[in-house]
């Protein structure tokens, strides 16, 4: 009976031991699944920044575009605006020579009183209205003297006659 009763209790501490093993192994695997969930909520938690991370960086480069677009158009504004200024500066500037003669405008002009311009302009008006002109003799001293007046240096041949 001894040995029953040494038996029961054998088994009584074996069953504690196996109820502790087993309570130990649950505990062990309980907290295995609390540091799997909580690294789990830790790289939920990094990625959930990484993401706040990239939309605040695009929401950053959104920003800089839209600047970026509104600067352009108010250069292209700015622009518009000068070059509307610089039109209506040269219609005032020219109006009021648009309806002068073009050789009137030239005798004007800084190299207008220039002799030898004005010689031109008389030979080139006399080659338009040629199919008028029956004869033309211009002498050289003609020429000379309406080159004299500004220029005393020039030398103008004159024709040697009997050659």
């Amino acid at each position: 009976m001894a040995k029953a009763l040494e038996a029961e209790a054998r088994e009584a501490l074996q069953r504690r031991s196996d109820e502790a093993i087993y309570a130990r192994r649950n505990n062990a695997v309980e907290q295995e699944r609390r540091i799997k969930e909580s690294e789990l909520n830790t790289e939920i938690a990094v990625e959930e920044k990484r993401r706040q991370i990239r939309e605040t960086q695009m929401a950053a480069d959104i920003a800089i575009e839209q600047q970026r677009a509104a600067l352009t158009e108010k250069r292209i504004e700015n622009d518009r605006k000068e070059a509307d200024s610089r039109a209506y500066a040269l219609e005032a500037t020219l109006k009021p020579v648009r309806d002068i003669d073009w050789r009137t405008l030239m005798t004007l002009s800084p190299h207008g009183g220039d002799p030898k311009m004005m010689v031109a302009l008389a030979f080139q008006e006399m080659a338009s209205n040629a199919q008028k002109i029956g004869e033309l003799n211009i002498s050289p001293d003609l020429l000379r003297s309406l080159l004299a007046s500004t220029t005393t240096n020039i030398a103008i041949p004159t024709q040697q006659k009997g050659k």
